[in-house]
């Protein structure tokens, strides 16, 4: 069979590669600690089932307009209000099967084939992916360790060519929970401000922050740029509701209505009584993210004190998400038991999960080769006893 050259040319999920392997080592009956999926390990809080078995109950089991129920807009809108201090009517916001899934709408309908996207390194594994398949160019603006991994003003200016049709900003990052104050928004907004480039902010993790923090939109510092910007998020990880596959996005109108064609033409409307649910948690008792939150805090302090704790591994403490993302290049050119080099953070993931039983996910697909990113969505139980497996099999490295 002859694969399409779309096809052939795109690479897996990095992180859902991991999640797999470390799954099936289980299912042999291997003790596998997963530090790879990103993906919050409560169960989705029982108001939100609630609302869902209810509307399967009562028959909502039918299509629903493409972009969401009227319902589903309203609440899209409420939370926009709430969150960001934004207006916005229901022809300028969408639903649909999951932030990825929106951002992939968006890609394809704003992308022709040459057309650049700045993507900010590092970055979340899909978007040069997902630019690559609606035929656009991913232009990668690198930051460093002593950034804290954001861009910078300048690497935005570098990376602006004629080309440039979009930019991604990803607000705490995956992979490092990095997080852009209002300074270096200003800063970017001024770069972008005199430039036709749409900015598609992606902030499926804006609830996830810490240490009394709040995160800003670009949108909040320069308003100005609201008719080119959308602003992405969804239910997954700020109410544990990966399953559940509902995002949304918030934009101009003539956006909106080109996801809306995209996504009638692919999937049609996200599940009706899925909406039912994500309803319920952008509209209902917001205790449950204080209550996660509280528990991702205590889990991030605890991995980030045990990494900096091993020697030649540095790690700083993210503002937001639930990654660590340790530097761990002073290990590359050790050599295992075997005699086998660890020439990256490729070898030294594969290292870790055959010799420690731990899976992470390796910095390359991430545009950062120095790092590993471990999700602390997981107890404190399996962190504390990873971080020790991690030690002792670094520690059995030698030069």
């Amino acid at each position: 069979m002859r694969l399409s050259k779309r096809a052939m040319s795109l690479q897996p999920s990095a992180t859902l590669a991991i999640a797999a392997k470390a799954k099936k080592l289980r299912a042999e009956g291997v003790d596998v600690i997963d530090f790879g999926v990103g993906e919050p390990d409560f169960a989705t809080p029982p108001h939100i089932v609630e609302a869902a078995v209810k509307a399967l109950s009562g028959g909502d089991t039918h299509y629903t307009p493409v972009g969401g129920s009227p319902a589903m807009k309203k609440a899209i809108i409420a939370y926009m209000k709430r969150e960001y201090g934004l207006d916005y009517s229901a022809a300028e916001v969408f639903a649909s099967c999951g932030a990825k899934h929106t951002l992939y709408n968006i890609f394809m309908s704003i992308v022709d084939p040459g057309d650049e996207v700045i993507i900010p390194a590092p970055f979340w594994v899909s978007y040069p992916e997902q630019v690559a398949l609606a035929e656009g160019v991913p232009v990668i603006a690198p930051s460093t360790a002593a950034e804290d991994f954001l861009m910078s003003a300048a690497s935005l200016e570098k990376a602006i060519t004629p080309r440039t049709k979009a930019l991604i900003l990803n607000s705490p990052s995956n992979p490092t929970g990095g997080m852009y104050d209002k300074k270096r928004l200003g800063e970017l907004a001024e770069v972008i401000g005199g430039k036709n480039i749409i900015i598609v902010c992606d902030d499926i993790y804006h609830k996830l922050v810490y240490d009394g923090r709040e995160c800003p939109s670009i949108l909040n510092v320069a308003p100005a740029l609201r008719d080119r910007a959308v602003v992405v998020n969804g239910v997954s990880k700020s109410y544990a509701m990966t399953g559940w596959r509902i995002g949304f996005a918030a934009g101009p109108a003539e956006l909106i209505g080109a996801l809306d064609k995209m996504q009638g033409q692919a999937t049609s409307n996200p599940t009706s009584f899925a909406q039912a649910g994500a309803i319920e948690a952008l509209s209902g008792d917001q205790k449950c993210i204080e209550e996660m939150r509280a528990i991702f805090d205590r889990r991030r302090r605890l991995i980030v004190a045990g990494l900096n704790a091993i020697p030649k591994v540095s790690c700083a403490l993210p503002p937001g998400a639930f990654y660590a993302f340790p530097t761990v290049s002073g290990y590359f050119g050790a050599k295992t038991a075997s005699g086998a080099v660890i020439k990256d953070s490729m070898d030294l993931a594969s290292f870790l999960l055959e010799e420690a039983k731990i899976a992470v996910v390796p910095g390359e697909p991430f545009g950062a080769p120095e790092n590993i990113r471990l999700s602390y969505a997981t107890s404190e139980e399996s962190i504390a006893e990873g971080v020790k497996r991690m030690a002792a099999s670094l520690a059995a490295l030698s030069r």
